[in-house]
């Protein structure tokens, strides 16, 4: 396996493992975490409420049990459109390629445990893409300005970082582009930021601090402040659970939900430029708290609670980038693939492929470049 195979891998897999662990707890505070489950998450575990069908009447999702959410479905989905087109993506490629994946074919909806399709998993936010570019036949690259602004654009965002592999300001807008369709404001930014940061987590001398540095490098407004706000305060911590409190208090000022995820504020998620989601700051956060050690970085995301599915799928995806697919307990990757019925390596190997091709075709039209411009200088 190349060291860009073993890093695609290890990205997609430590996303789909973060996902599936963070799943089981979404939505909780750390202290309900702990309550139900007699102190601190350290591995898959079940639903928060066994009777999963009706605990939440607008999601009945069977959340935990080493099940991957949406959050890897349209990962993966999004993988699949490169793989068919093999070329960098826009908003239009979203279009006219990914939104008829989620409308015409069925696949194994883990939390629904049936064959389905992918929209009758994804959550309104999501569902979003459909009824704008399907029914609304809106202009894709604005199709995502009147959503809900939220990190379901980032939460998939990883195979453009692959696809970019060592070229964070190149996933960032591609990414940006791509997400147009989808998302608006700063949920849109984060989603090209967190592609920037996979794309320098693919770098083979890649640090945690780069990679941050890499995100404080593309990003703007808020979404910048932020993880600005979260790295400050991450520095200075050495142990997940003793960072729960202090990144929570850095990303307040900047997250519109609020206290109550549950029960989010009259305002929240809605435009602004000093605003951000809390997701990726806390990713962020996490990767240095751990030293982008993948157990330990996945592991804080979980016990964070709030939008655990979310956190725990970008600090994975970047701790697996960082230390590639042996990073990943192979207990964890073992039962999410059972569980889910995923070959959850196939993926990553097909981004390799991707991004092996698109490199090629970048430095054939870099060529091309230079040699008009060296017909139009001295």
């Amino acid at each position: 396996m190349s060291v860009l195979e073993d890093k695609a891998v290890g990205a997609l897999v430590g996303a789909a493992v973060g996902d599936a662990l963070g799943g089981a707890v979404e939505g909780w505070t750390p202290e309900q975490i702990q309550e139900r489950h007699g102190g601190y998450v350290t591995g898959i575990v079940g639903p928060f409420n066994p009777d999963w069908r009706e605990a939440r009447p607008i999601a009945p999702y069977h959340k935990g049990d080493g099940h991957i959410t949406d959050d890897t479905l349209l990962t993966h989905a999004l993988v699949e459109v490169y793989a068919q087109r093999r070329r960098h993506l826009d908003a239009y490629e979203i279009a006219e390629h990914l939104v008829p994946r989620l409308l015409a074919e069925k696949r194994w909806i883990p939390e629904l445990e049936a064959d389905a399709l992918l929209l009758h998993r994804l959550f309104l936010a999501e569902k979003w893409l459909v009824a704008r570019l399907h029914y609304g036949h809106v202009d894709p690259r604005e199709a995502g300005v009147g959503n809900i602004v939220n990190c379901g654009a980032a939460m998939y965002m990883a195979p453009v970082g692959i696809a970019n592999a060592g070229n964070p300001a190149g996933a960032y807008a591609e990414a940006i582009d791509v997400t147009g369709a989808h998302q608006s404001s700063y949920g849109r930014e984060a989603a090209g930021v967190y592609a920037a940061a996979v794309a320098a987590a693919m770098d083979p001398s890649a640090t945690p601090e780069q990679v941050v540095q890499s995100c404080v490098d593309v990003a703007h407004d808020g979404t910048r402040a932020a993880i600005v706000a979260v790295r400050a305060a991450a520095v200075e911590l050495h142990d997940w659970k003793a960072a729960l409190g202090p990144l929570r208090e850095a990303i307040a000022p900047y997250d519109t939900v609020g206290p109550d995820y549950r029960s989010p504020a009259p305002d929240s998620r809605r435009p602004s430029r000093v605003k951000s989601i809390e997701e990726l700051p806390v990713a962020l956060g996490m990767l240095l708290v751990a030293a982008g050690d993948y157990r330990e970085s996945v592991l804080g995301a979980v016990n964070y609670g709030r939008d655990a599915d979310s956190i725990a799928t970008m600090v994975g995806g970047l701790a697996g980038a960082l230390g590639g697919a042996a990073a990943i307990p192979e207990r964890w990757r073992t039962e999410v693939a059972t569980q889910s019925r995923l070959d959850i390596e196939a993926p990553g190997r097909s981004m390799a492929a991707v991004a092996t091709e698109l490199f090629a075709a970048d430095a054939a039209a870099y060529e091309r470049h230079a040699k008009a411009m060296n017909g139009l200088t001295p």
